[in-house]
């Protein structure tokens, strides 16, 4: 039987779940961050630290799930924990990096902060999407999956707005 797993070196589509935590969790630190960071390094600082607090959580209750559940030594379940969880902080490179492009681009921290929101807005809607394409959904399912995964990002940008 041949494996049709698809390439997918930064586990986006086989690590559905962390990669929709890492990108809510990266929405929420640009939400608030941008009224009370005061400099593109202090934002980014905290998108990567908080992102990265979140990441080793998600890595420590996998570790011990998998040694609780299925019985693995420690080392073991680490190993298979560090490739489940992976998607949990590779997803916030994407939403830094356009933080980043657009402040060398010369836009101000507000603009920046509010264009990778709406990056992190359309990453939310384009995995629901392709969950629906691979769960085999019609076009009115992928568009109805793509729409509530937009509404969590458009959740997290209302919060952004009742914050500040």
């Amino acid at each position: 039987m041949a494996d049709d797993r698809r390439p997918d070196p930064l586990g986006l589509v086989t690590g559905g779940e962390g990669a929709i935590t890492g990108t809510v969790v990266c929405a929420a630190v640009i939400s608030y961050g941008v009224g009370h960071a005061e400099s593109t390094a202090q934002l980014s600082l905290a998108i990567a630290a908080t992102v990265g607090v979140y990441w080793l959580a998600h890595l420590h209750a996998v570790t011990i799930g998998s040694s609780l559940t299925h019985g693995h030594h420690p080392v073991q379940a680490l190993r298979h924990a560090l490739v489940e969880t992976a998607p949990v902080a590779a997803v916030s490179i994407l939403p830094l990096a356009v933080l980043l492009l657009t402040r060398l681009l010369g836009a101000g921290l507000s603009a920046s902060a509010w264009t990778a929101l709406l990056v992190t807005i359309g990453l939310l809607a384009a995995y629901s999407y392709l969950a629906g394409v691979r769960g085999g959904l019609d076009t009115l399912g992928r568009v109805t999956g793509a729409a509530a995964g937009a509404c969590i990002g458009i959740l997290v940008a209302l919060l952004k707005v009742a914050l500040h």
